[in-house]
């Protein structure tokens, strides 16, 4: 947490002094610095006194120029060198809520900041567009390097690929080419992380694209797909259920699980009620389909070696394959006594 070496509500009380009564007031709600440190719409503020929300609009405007303009607020040019000198430890580029929330978790505080922000000419707001967060700057060239070096690495990505942070910490640390060092370590890199649209993290912490449905979680499935490739190998659809709940509260009943991993093409059955991902090599079919494949692909095998092969593909018995082995429309016997795909 940044410390302010002043105390925002005295500095603010002396910025404003110059202000008229409707003026001051205009301000002090726009930018929630009273104590109910709420701000208001210009919609709000124009029914109070009975005018447009353009008239309100024209008031904050002038109310901000003049403000500018006065000795009390060149006589505070040592607060805003100290709010620059803590973005720009921050990153000298950051998001919005992430600077302050960064600066203080109390809404009043945060309000009186963004005050400041917005009155101080070493400060630069970018307005959210659609590849990064609203962010404040206080250099510009830092600024313009981080945004090339996001979209080179969201560039880096494949559409449903997941990456631990600090994976991708160092990705973006190679592809920031021309930032100070002072810059370059994984807490700036974290927060610069947080400016992009295109990229997110989902419940686990791991990064990807932010359309992703890896990432973007919106039901069962997707947390099913998140507990199943952490834990890495086939799960019963109880199991399943189970680590959902467990793993991100979420209230998950067995047949719904079920029945969501039956539709899902990212999800396998291997067995009864047992699910593998489909990434990890395992293919949909019934169990012929999967000797057929093996044959296949191996060539003749011994009734043996089919069954140690269909068993690393599928958690069966062994003589529910040998009955499927024995089917001679789908498998017959060669010469040698070794099985081939009929």
């Amino acid at each position: 947490m940044a410390q302010l070496p002043f105390k925002p509500k005295q500095v603010t009380k002396r910025i404003l002094s110059p202000l008229q009564d409707r003026a001051f007031d205009v301000i002090l709600n726009r930018f929630g610095l009273g104590d109910d440190a709420e701000r208001k719409t210009l919609e709000a503020i124009g029914e109070k006194y009975g005018i447009t929300r353009e008239r309100v609009r024209q008031i904050e405007n002038a109310a901000l120029a003049s403000i500018r303009k006065a000795d009390s607020y060149k006589s505070e040019q040592a607060t805003f060198d100290e709010l620059k000198k803590i973005i720009n430890e921050l990153g000298a580029v950051v998001e919005e809520e992430e600077l302050l929330n960064a600066i203080s978790k109390e809404k009043s505080t945060q309000n009186h900041v963004h005050f400041y922000l917005v009155l101080g000419d070493d400060f630069k707001k970018e307005r959210e567009d659609e590849h990064f967060l609203s962010r404040w700057i206080v250099d510009d060239a830092t600024a313009t390097e981080v945004h090339k070096a996001l979209k080179r690495l969201y560039g880096t990505l494949s559409d449903d690929e997941l990456i631990p942070e600090s994976e991708l910490i160092d990705r973006f640390l190679v592809e920031l080419k021309e930032v100070a060092d002072y810059y370059r370590n994984e807490e700036i890199a974290r927060r610069w992380l947080k400016l992009s649209k295109a990229m997110s993290s989902n419940p686990l912490g791991e990064w990807g694209k932010a359309d992703s449905q890896n990432v973007k979680t919106r039901g069962i499935k997707d947390y099913a797909y998140l507990v199943m490739r952490k834990h890495g190998s086939p799960m019963h659809f109880r199991e399943v259920a189970k680590a959902i709940e467990e793993t991100f509260g979420k209230k998950t009943h067995v047949a719904t699980c079920h029945n969501e991993l039956i539709k899902d093409l990212r999800f396998v059955l291997v067995g009864r009620g047992q699910y593998a991902l489909a990434e990890w090599g395992y293919k949909p079919g019934v169990v012929r389909d999967v000797i057929r494949d093996i044959l296949k692909k191996e060539g003749p095998l011994s009734k043996e070696d089919v069954v140690e092969k269909v068993l690393k593909e599928r958690f069966l018995k062994k003589n529910t394959i040998l009955v499927n082995l024995q089917n001679p429309k789908y498998f017959k016997k060669n010469k040698q006594g070794l099985y081939t795909a009929a």
